[in-house]
């Protein structure tokens, strides 16, 4: 029995690894699996996935290869040990990396003669496959009309455009969205464990609703940063600055250190050297992108 399907292979089995080829296979797609580790995930067996016993042949069976490991550094050490078996084949890395990384290994792909897309799956693994899995990619124009329908069937795909460092510099951006409340989120039930009162209580009863509340706040304060226009919303960076070293000064008298807030409040500072105290809280973005980094 032939199915008109396009020919997948997955790369990786790990836990997103192992959904995606799911998926596929219950979709009916023929799908081919690697893993370097073999025997991974024997729940495909039953499904009819097909093991490859090489890498080369792994990315011949599958017009489409979706990769998902650790890093896009890893990714081009796989592929790089099987350059001739790219022609003609698509690749989509699934795998958390760089923009210069992607950008790096699209160009490698390509003097090949195969085609690359970079991509992030921001879900996890029990949300693959439904609308609350958002797939964001970018690369190969050519390669992205060909398999956008099979990307979808992953969860609300995004191609972001031809540049395939797009796609990693979203998600990234977006981890630093995650990471910084994280950080918030630590410092706040710290402080409660210090008075001896219960974090979950306060994070039910007092921080989840009011951060849910400052989220809707986001797009508008966003547009601020995209026109370049600061006029204050809910306090100037001056207020923000008594407010955050007040805050700063209840955690030293707990103990606690104040390293997840400090740098915060040093770009609060900065922008009030630079005459900015007047203005939005969002003004501080314009102190990052004037102090760039060179690495």
């Amino acid at each position: 029995m032939t199915s008109d399907r396009t020919p997948v292979t997955v790369l990786g089995l790990g836990r997103m690894g192992a959904t995606i080829a799911e998926i596929l296979l219950r979709n009916g797609h023929p799908v081919t699996v690697w893993n370097r580790s073999p025997g991974r995930a024997p729940q495909l067996d039953a499904l009819g996935a097909v093991r490859a016993d090489t890498l080369g042949a792994a990315l011949r069976a599958g017009a489409l290869t979706i990769v998902s490991v650790y890093t896009t550094e890893m990714v081009a050490e796989l592929l790089h040990a099987v350059p001739d078996d790219l022609t003609d084949r698509t690749v989509l890395n699934l795998s958390t990396g760089r923009p210069e990384d992607a950008r790096a290994l699209a160009e490698w792909i390509t003097k090949r003669h195969g085609r690359f897309l970079d991509g992030s799956i921001l879900g996890m693994p029990e949300t693959l496959g439904t609308p609350a899995s958002t797939i964001v990619y970018s690369g190969s124009p050519e390669a992205e009309a060909e398999h956008r329908a099979t990307i979808a069937e992953l969860g609300t795909a995004k191609h972001l455009g031809a540049d395939t460092g797009l796609a990693a510099a979203h998600d990234l951006a977006v981890l630093a969205g995650m990471y910084g409340l994280f950080g918030g989120f630590f410092q706040a039930t710290a402080m409660m464990r210090r008075e001896q009162a219960s974090a979950t209580e306060f994070t039910r009863e007092l921080l989840v609703p009011w951060l849910r509340s400052l989220l809707d706040t986001l797009p508008a304060l966003a547009t601020q940063i995209d026109t370049d226009e600061f006029p204050v919303t809910m306090a100037s960076v001056e207020e923000h600055q008594m407010v955050l070293r007040m805050l700063l000064d209840a955690n030293r008298a707990q103990g606690l250190p104040t390293d997840l807030l400090d740098p915060v409040l040093g770009l609060l500072d900065a922008g009030i050297a630079r005459g900015n105290g007047s203005e939005s809280l969002t003004r501080a973005v314009s102190v990052l992108l004037d102090h760039p980094v060179h690495v």
